[in-house]
């Protein structure tokens, strides 16, 4: 499961970009740490071109203050909470990593390196009482997040996006796909 994640435009080039492109079009996507009910940066389709927004992140629960960030990538189309957003209204979450924890409660960044790389997971989303709200999908985890944590965000390649986004048929086969071995770094905070 991910709980956290971060979204550094002053630490990366790409993602500074990227929330220029949001703050261009009218947004302010949370930066630094984000958590479930921030509004973050997420890119999803548009008339022509993908096009960078803003959404609460997580779905309405059945419960009061409940918050549900997170999806399975294996029952998303089963799921009657998931299935019509993933059909039609896939989006990706730009991040700079994102956040475990282990049964210790030891804190875990993970990235590609130690640097705040560009990660992209795959979500969807849904409007709420006309406001968009969007989760990330989770997977089985590999080889290199399986000692802390049994999930895993589904994570794209940057050249993989507008597929995502745009053809049912690479989405549907993508969530089964293998993920790209991560760098761990435990935090003390």
């Amino acid at each position: 499961m991910c709980g956290r994640f971060t979204f550094q435009p002053n630490d990366n080039a790409e993602i500074k970009r990227i929330y220029q492109l949001a703050v261009d079009n009218g947004y302010e996507p949370k930066t630094g740490e984000v958590f479930p009910t921030d509004q973050t940066a997420i890119v999803k389709s548009g008339d022509n071109q993908v096009q960078v927004v803003t959404m609460k992140w997580g779905f309405p629960g059945f419960k009061q203050d409940q918050n549900i960030i997170n999806a399975r990538s294996e029952t998303i189309m089963q799921k009657p909470m998931f299935a019509e957003s993933f059909r039609n209204r896939r989006c990706v979450y730009p991040t700079t990593g994102f956040f475990e924890w282990s049964e210790d409660k030891v804190r875990h960044r993970f990235n590609y390196g130690t640097d705040p790389e560009t990660l992209y997971i795959a979500g969807c989303y849904k409007v709420f009482d006309g406001e968009p709200h969007s989760v990330l999908l989770t997977t089985a985890p590999n080889d290199s997040m399986i000692q802390i944590h049994d999930r895993m965000p589904l994570i794209l390649q940057k050249k993989q996006i507008k597929s995502w986004i745009y053809d049912q048929k690479f989405a549907i086969d993508f969530l089964d796909s293998p993920m790209p071995m991560l760098e761990n770094v435990p935090l003390n905070n």
